[in-house]
């Protein structure tokens, strides 16, 4: 098969595949699940097929020395799809992440068997789980920004259904915050493709780096603009601060496999995203590097802070991919700041990224083991399962040493690079004799970060793997058959490959950074880094430091302490005021939404569009009242000459239109024609010209309500389209 073939089954097998696995669910279920784990095992397949095909094209399966993993591509084209037609691309980035992409999907379907066991709408949740699959292997192969949109955004809506699967009221709060977070960050990253695409003329990510330079001077303001809109709709996604409220909230409700699916690889859809901004449209710009670094910074601190508080094992995992995230931002401004000399910052980041979608996939998955079994996730409730449970403890202990950059472990290697790379800035600017107290503050906050990361995950580990529980220890104990092979395998290959690229990162890292490094036109390091030299051990001895004193300091004696009987518990003592969404997103945007529509209103009103748009309704509705007039006198005219009735009559009939009143007239007079011939002068017990007349007044009323909002829809869209036009006309 060509390659260019390839890259096209691997986006539209799974969109095929989500509909046969439905059908197949409404015939039968065991078919069913094992239709859904030929799916995603044959989506690996297809993925290793297009490896094969990239590896033959760029000459890479005969020599793969370090400088040839720079060249090469392939690429296919649709066009005509969308107006703009659908291009995909194959490097060695895209390679690599959709690669990890669909390993992530084939575990957590051979895991979901097992999970989903007792679970509803199983049906509903795999159609889904197989469509988001396809969309987020569309937005990683996307070639250009117009296709990662319209993936993008398929990805955003399919992955909704996740969110909500249980149905239940804190299931539903999450989705809408999850919805609504989605919905708005794709209308403000499509403003952002259009202030581009006016500016630069192409959409094309390789094209846009000279598009962009081209016309940078002249049109500043609408580059960053554009460059602004598209870190709001890809930061949305990735959990980026401030638009990171839907994050903690979605991961504790949605099934485990939709969590570590949700924390491991949708989120970094948003950054491939602020990663193609940064690199194609922003590359080397010290401004754009800031701020990308300042709210990275944020994110990390930010999302561990939160972590140390959470007493759920999911929410706690949850927040802790808001703090990774932030790590992987700091690498991306770091690989802006350093410019063409920034290669440790862009292995740091890609490295990063790859970590943390294998430790989510496992962390997530152990987690959902406790819950498929205790159907809790609060750990004073969960604390003891683990406790003699050693293949489930010695997994989670590889997700956690690596997470905490626990030297031997592949999370140690990603975060050195990192660290490194903030050091080397800030001894750049120490030889230029510019301030650099700045530089070093975010190296002892990354630091900090670090230590704090280490606490909260020895307090996970403690809890369920080393302490027992005060009155079920024994029940926890006796659950030795508590996940089965399937589970097992799908938990073991993550583990085992996350445990070698650790001991091993100089023939797996190191590699996996080759081969993706062209993509953020990154170069290899100036020298090699040694991973274990005394000055690169001495960061991650700072953070353990830190991180012992975090958990003895603060949370043994500060967040745990007893319960009414008197027992050892976790204490939350987060308060529940402090939410962003609650206490500054919903009041913020009820007043905007408020101040938008009466600034709507008011030009409305000075336009007299309002009084005008219902002149001209009154005048049509007269027109047509009149001729319907016409037409019933008509009837009617005609109707008295064949029934010979007299005008008394037809005054005792006031309610309900002319209409209404003459089909009710004719019903009463055969329903009297019936009765005085088979009923035998049984009375009329209800006028049909009363019945009439009250349908008539609920359709009248239904049908004035829906005209009305109908009305105020279109008036709306209208408003918007032309807004958005003369905005563009004017640009």
């Amino acid at each position: 098969m060509k390659g260019d073939l390839v890259l096209f089954h691997v986006i539209w097998f799974p969109f095929a595949a989500a509909f046969l696995c439905y059908l197949t669910g409404k015939w039968h279920k065991m078919i069913r699940d094992r239709f859904l784990q030929l799916s995603v095992i044959l989506e690996m397949g297809l993925m290793a097929l297009a490896a094969a095909a990239y590896f033959q094209e760029v000459g890479l399966a005969a020599d793969p020395t370090i400088s040839s993993f720079h060249v090469g591509e392939l690429q296919f084209m649709w066009e005509g799809f969308c107006m703009q037609g659908l291009y995909l691309k194959l490097d060695g980035f895209r390679l690599l992440y959709g690669c990890i992409a669909a390993l992530m999907w084939m575990m957590t379907g051979i895991f979901s068997r097992e999970y989903f066991a007792h679970y509803h709408n199983r049906n509903r949740y795999y159609f889904f789980y197989l469509l988001t699959l396809g969309s987020t292997m569309g937005v990683f192969l996307s070639g250009d920004l117009y296709t990662t949109f319209i993936f993008f955004e398929i990805m955003s809506l399919t992955s909704y259904v996740w969110v909500i699967h249980d149905e239940k009221p804190a299931a539903m709060k999450a989705g809408e915050i999850y919805l609504a977070i989605a919905v708005i960050g794709g209308l403000v990253m499509l403003m952002g493709l259009f202030l581009l695409y006016d500016a630069a003329g192409t959409l094309r990510m390789s094209e846009l780096h000279d598009a962009v330079r081209s016309v940078m001077q002249e049109k500043a303001g609408q580059i960053y603009a554009a460059g602004f809109c598209m870190l709001f709709g890809f930061g949305a996604k990735a959990g980026m601060f401030p638009l990171h409220v839907w994050l903690p909230k979605a991961h504790p409700v949605a099934p485990a496999p939709a969590s570590a699916l949700l924390s491991g690889i949708l989120t970094k859809t948003g950054v491939f995203g602020v990663l193609v901004v940064s690199a194609e449209i922003f590359r080397y710009d010290p401004a754009w590097g800031r701020l990308v670094l300042y709210l990275g910074t944020i994110t990390m601190f930010g999302g561990a802070f939160l972590a140390i508080f959470s007493i759920d094992l999911k929410r706690t995992l949850a927040c802790s991919s808001m703090s990774q995230i932030g790590f992987i931002l700091v690498g991306v401004g770091m690989m802006e700041l350093l410019g063409a000399e920034n290669a440790l910052a862009v292995r740091g980041t890609i490295l990063h990224m790859v970590n943390h979608s294998m430790i989510k996939l496992i962390l997530f998955m152990a987690a959902g083991v406790v819950y498929m079994n205790l159907h809790a996730l609060d750990l004073n409730e969960i604390r003891g399962f683990g406790y003699r449970k050693p293949l489930l403890k010695g997994i989670f202990l590889m997700g956690a040493m690596s997470i905490g950059g626990i030297p031997g472990w592949s999370g140690y290697v990603s975060k050195t690079l990192l660290h490194e790379s903030i050091v080397e800035y800030a001894e750049e600017l120490a030889a230029h004799g510019e301030p650099s107290l700045w530089i070093s503050g975010i190296e002892w906050i990354f630091l900090l970060t670090g230590g704090m990361t280490i606490a909260y995950m020895t307090k996970l580990f403690v809890a369920v793997f080393l302490e027992q529980h005060p009155d079920r220890q024994q029940e926890y104990d006796a659950k030795t058959a508590y996940m089965n092979k399937e589970s097992i395998f799908a938990l073991l290959v993550p583990t085992v490959l996350l445990v070698l690229m650790g001991f091993l990162p100089y023939h797996t890292m190191n590699r996996a950074a080759d081969l993706a490094q062209g993509f953020l036109h990154g170069e290899m390091p100036a020298h090699v880094v040694h991973y274990f030299s005394l000055t690169n051990l001495k960061g991650a001895v700072i953070s353990m430091t830190i991180g012992a004193l975090v958990y003895f300091g603060l949370i043994r004696k500060f967040l745990m302490g007893k319960d009414e009987k008197g027992r050892t518990c976790y204490l939350n003592l987060w308060p529940r005021w402090l939410d962003l969404e609650d206490l500054v997103y919903r009041p913020v945007f009820a007043k905007a939404a408020v101040a938008l529509a009466g600034y709507v209103c008011g030009i409305i009103d000075r336009m007299h569009l309002v009084q005008n748009l219902l002149k001209a309704a009154v005048e049509v509705s007269a027109f047509l009242s009149r001729i319907c007039d016409y037409l019933v006198d008509m009837v009617l005219v005609l109707f008295r000459s064949t029934t010979h009735k007299s005008r008394t009559e037809r005054r005792v009939y006031l309610i309900g239109s002319r209409v209404s009143r003459t089909l009710g007239k004719i019903l009463d007079q055969v329903v009297w024609l019936m009765n005085h011939t088979i009923r035998r002068n049984n009375p009329i017990e209800r006028s049909y010209v009363v019945t009439f007349a009250e349908w008539e007044e609920m359709m009248s009323r239904t049908s004035r309500l829906i005209s009305a909002s109908l009305s105020f829809g279109l008036m709306l869209a209208a408003i918007g389209l032309a807004l958005t036009l003369a905005y563009l006309l004017w640009w």
